[in-house]
């Protein structure tokens, strides 16, 4: 970055050809930046389903509502909810949306991972790096804590490690409640996350295990799966309170990157033929 960076969501050539409405997306940097007009009786399963081939909308939203009313509603709820004029709203992947009224819905989403939003989801397979975590002893600590509290402590853990992911571009996959599965390019900068994540949470007075993993994933109108998938959430499990553990593929993609590994030995991992040579991030 050397200067003032500058894109416009009313130039032509970032519009977007949407079923009853008007989109556009432009890049900054790493991030996508996108705006939508909504008409009159759009909504997501009819309008995009049809395209994108997903039961639901699998991108995670970041929404700034600027004008009209919007629904929206989870997969594993029946229950619309209605949101309006300056709300500001997260979105999970799995949800449905809907314009509400006679009126148009105009919105930004600020999340930065609107670039494919409304293109065809197609199978492929692809060699990144995963990263897995999970907080540790989370139902006694939310027993402990109570209902309110835990779910701000649980919020303020969401919104770090979301910090942390995007500033290392990862590509956040699904939240497991209390974790997180997340892909990058970069194998060193898993490694960096990872680090980020367990200081930041400590912090929160919350300790985290992460897992660390290189391998060929494949990509489905379901999510994403594979061998290496399996295995990573394995070494998570493996992983002790406030340890991140990493494959040797992973290992070997990192060298020279200034981490620390230590050898922690081969573990013998449910699921996984053979045992694995696992390291620590000092």
């Amino acid at each position: 970055m050397t200067g003032i960076r500058r894109a416009n969501l009313f130039d032509p050539a970032v519009s977007r050809p949407l079923s009853r409405a008007r989109g556009a997306v432009t890049q900054i940097g790493p991030l996508a930046i996108g705006r939508a007009v909504l008409e009159r009786g759009w909504t997501w399963s009819d309008d995009v389903k049809p395209t994108v081939g997903t039961e639901w909308c699998e991108v995670h939203h970041l929404h700034v509502l600027l004008a009209g009313r919007l629904g929206v509603r989870m997969r594993d709820g029946d229950e619309w909810e209605e949101f309006g004029p300056g709300d500001v709203l997260e979105i999970p992947p799995g949800h449905d949306a809907r314009v509400v009224g006679d009126d148009p819905v105009e919105l930004l989403d600020v999340s930065g991972n609107v670039g494919g939003f409304g293109s065809p989801t197609s199978t492929s397979r692809i060699v990144v790096t995963l990263l897995m975590s999970d907080i540790v002893d989370s139902t006694p600590t939310a027993a402990r804590m109570g209902d309110g509290p835990w779910r701000q402590k649980l919020a303020d853990h969401d919104r770090v490690m979301r910090s942390a992911i995007a500033q290392f571009r990862g590509r956040e996959i699904e939240t497991t409640g209390d974790g997180f599965f997340v892909a990058f390019d970069s194998a060193a900068g898993a490694l960096q996350c990872a680090r980020a994540m367990r200081g930041t949470v400590r912090d929160l007075g919350l300790q985290i295990r992460v897992g660390v993993h290189t391998g060929e994933i494949e990509t489905t109108e379901a999510g994403v799966r594979g061998i290496a998938v399996h295995a990573l959430a394995r070494i998570m499990a493996a992983a002790g309170p406030s340890e991140i553990l990493v494959s040797n593929v992973t290992r070997v993609l990192t060298e020279g990157s200034m981490a620390e590994l230590t050898p922690r030995g081969p573990h013998a991992l449910k699921g996984i033929e053979a045992p694995m040579e696992l390291y620590e991030l000092e």
